[in-house]
């Protein structure tokens, strides 16, 4: 009967362990998480995408392969994602880094698929991974409400060859 009852709640505690990890992350605070990336921004890999200036914000996305995002780091075991969608925010006049805010980005394939992830913000960047694997046109949408309450929006074509 113990051993019965020391199974079950090994299984419970092995089963809770993801969900604990999966759990929702609004309101915190991930500007300064270290991805493990090293001393390098990501910001400063690959070249911009797209960038534009909304409101007041100048918005710079990247968009990078998931073999040069997790460069020195090991790809995890059965991960569809291909791409690591990224975007810095900054103040348009003093060049002040915005980096608290929530960012939502969905990404529509050539053949008419869709992914909407939250973005979570890490190292000075908001940022989450996709599947670019067909080749083609992706239309990026990405809506943001940074510190000021104000939602704001950005649209680009990014095309995989």
């Amino acid at each position: 009967m113990k051993k019965q009852l020391l199974m079950i709640a090994a299984a419970t505690l092995a089963l809770s362990a993801p969900a604990a990890f999966a759990a929702d992350h609004e309101g915190h605070d991930h500007g300064s998480m270290d991805m493990g990336h090293g001393d390098h921004s990501m910001m400063e890999m690959g070249n911009a995408a797209h960038q534009e200036v909304i409101d007041g914000v100048k918005a710079t996305f990247k968009v990078m392969s998931m073999k040069e995002h997790m460069k020195g780091m090991d790809m995890p075991k059965g991960m569809k994602e291909t791409h690591h969608l990224m975007v810095e925010f900054k103040d348009a006049k003093s060049g002040k880094a915005l980096t608290t805010g929530e960012v939502k980005a969905k990404v529509i394939g050539p053949n008419k698929a869709e992914q909407t992830k939250d973005l979570m913000g890490m190292q000075g960047h908001f940022g989450a991974d996709f599947d670019l694997s067909k080749k083609g046109k992706y239309g990026v949408m990405c809506k943001f409400k940074l510190t000021d309450g104000k939602v704001r929006s950005a649209k680009f074509w990014y095309t995989v060859k």
